[in-house]
């Protein structure tokens, strides 16, 4: 696939200084530029700043916004082409030249890509054809120093806390070792799996978190044949959607054995060359890839580490991970009780189940093709339910920015959806286990525990710079209102704390999809 990219900063709209904020975040980065090629010894590094800021500036002005409609429908931006037909939409670029350079095969020119930014990359061939070759060179050089500065001396590192700082609020640099175990764990993520795996996750942990996941699968498979503004046509194959969806929990299979371990670290490490180790690590990982070509994608692949305190769903495949990390409190914990791990991971389950059923993972079939299977009639229903949504969450706002509602459409789908059906599994888990007993001291009933604890999941404190980007570039709403919006427009929760009707936690109007 080829795609827009070539941005330092993580939002266009960060170059275009539209507000006092982002003058400040690109003032930043300019002195950040200067400061960098000052340690690197080059020389007029105010002009060589300039000239990389100006080439930025021009891609951040043809690159399209992640959040903007045209990247939000797939198929429309799913164009496959052959390298000769890429070759003339793009002729300041040569393609083949540089497929086999990297690839190291000899592709023909009727070899298939998959355009993803057909105008971008218009455009781009032009930016190529109009800047003076030094320019591209110095850019070309600045991305690699850019990814690679963390890894360098000390001065480097300052250079970017100073970044950091003003970007998000950073109050100072990380303590050495949090960078040395960072480093670790990017690296050698797997490595440290199977030693975390073996220390803090055991087998019955993983198969009561199976069991969790088919739970909440059941929840789903009935919603499904309950929703009435859903055709026939429609639900089945939604249905056939939940029936094919691959869930992978824990770990791979693979971190129990150190000789396969060890195959995913092919490559050099010196105790005393830390930045070539680097080096080879990112080399090798490039490589894996290169070889990847030609095979088969593999459905077991795991995106991350089991340490990963995360969780995810990929549409393309059709399929969820729980790596073992999230699997731990408070999220999880086979002794507590089970208002709180339904309440916890149970809602953070049922979101990424959803994630399959809103604006972006619906775009994808059971097999996980880029395919509509919805009817037009069930599809525009769809659409009104999510508007309604859209305009829950624009009416939310936080140090005077509004939240975006469109942007945050699928997470916002996702976590209404997953707080329904963590809360309708955890009822079923009562009627067939019997109610729980109170927790001694506590004045909560276990209904109103659910919900303390999916409010848990999201108990974060941000400062107002970090506030400023996640408006700006997170798909997520502010974890404040990730709680305040789902919780409001489900009726068991009004009844669960006995809100009054017609009020802000309890409006008379709710949004709801599934």
């Amino acid at each position: 696939q080829i795609d827009q990219d070539g941005l330092t900063l993580p939002e266009r709209t960060l170059y275009l200084a539209q507000d006092e904020e982002s003058e400040k975040i690109l003032a930043a980065y300019r002195v950040f530029m200067e400061r960098v090629l000052s340690l690197l010894g080059a020389d007029a590094v105010e002009q060589k700043a300039q000239e990389i800021l100006q080439v930025e500036q021009r891609l951040a002005n043809i690159t399209v916004s992640e959040y903007d409609d045209l990247r939000r429908d797939v198929s429309s931006m799913y164009n496959k082409v052959t390298l000769g037909q890429l070759q003339k939409i793009t002729p300041h670029l040569r393609w083949k030249w540089l497929l086999d350079q990297i690839f190291q095969e000899d592709f023909s020119e009727e070899e298939e890509v998959v355009l993803l930014a057909t105008d971008y990359m218009q455009q781009v061939s032009q930016l190529i054809r109009s800047t003076p070759r030094r320019v591209l060179h110095n850019y070309l050089v600045w991305r690699v120093v850019v990814v690679l500065s963390e890894h360098l001396s000390p001065p480097f590192r300052e250079a970017l806390h100073e970044l950091a700082r003003e970007m998000e609020g950073s109050d100072k640099p990380q303590e050495l070792a949090r960078v040395c175990l960072g480093q670790a764990n990017r690296h050698f993520g797997m490595a440290l799996g199977a030693l975390f795996v073996h220390e803090h996750f055991s087998a019955a942990s993983k198969a009561k978190v199976q069991q969790l996941v088919e739970d909440i699968k059941y929840i789903l498979g009935q919603r499904l044949d309950e929703l009435d503004w859903m055709d026939a046509e429609t639900g089945a194959a939604a249905r056939a959607k939940l029936q094919y969806m691959m869930v992978m929990v824990g770990y791979p299979d693979f971190l129990l054995k150190p000789d396969a371990v060890d195959k995913e670290y092919e490559f050099e490490v010196h105790e005393k060359t830390y930045f070539k180790n680097i080096l080879n690590s990112i080399r090798f990982s490039i490589q894996l890839s290169v070889k990847k070509i030609r095979q088969e994608v593999d459905k077991s692949t795991w995106l991350l580490p089991p340490q990963a305190l995360n969780a995810y769903y990929l549409p393309n495949k059709n399929q969820m991970v729980f790596p073992a990390g999230i699997l731990q409190p408070t999220l999880y914990d086979p002794d507590f009780p089970q208002s709180l791990n339904y309440g916890g991971i149970g809602t953070i389950i049922g979101h990424e189940l959803t994630h399959g059923y809103d604006d972006w993972g619906g775009q994808y079939d059971r097999s996980g093709n880029l395919l509509h299977w919805w009817t037009e009639a069930s599809y525009t229903h769809f659409l009104r339910k999510a508007e309604c949504i859209v305009r829950l969450y624009d009416n939310f706002t936080v140090y005077n920015q509004r939240v975006n509602g469109k942007h945050t459409l699928g997470e916002n789908i996702a976590d209404m959806g997953g707080l329904k059906l963590a809360y309708h599994a955890y009822q079923k888990w009562v009627r067939e286990h019997g109610p729980e007993h109170p927790l001694p001291r506590l004045k909560y009933t276990h209904d109103q525990l659910f919900f303390i604890a999916f409010a848990q999941n999201w108990c974060i404190k941000r400062r107002s710079q970090s506030i400023y980007l996640q408006v700006l570039t997170d798909k997520h709403a502010p974890e404040h209102y990730r709680v305040l919006g789902s919780v409001s427009q489900f009726e068991e929760f009004g009844r669960a704390f006995h809100c009054p009707k017609d009020t802000p936690m309890n409006p008379a109007h709710k949004c709801s999809v599934w």
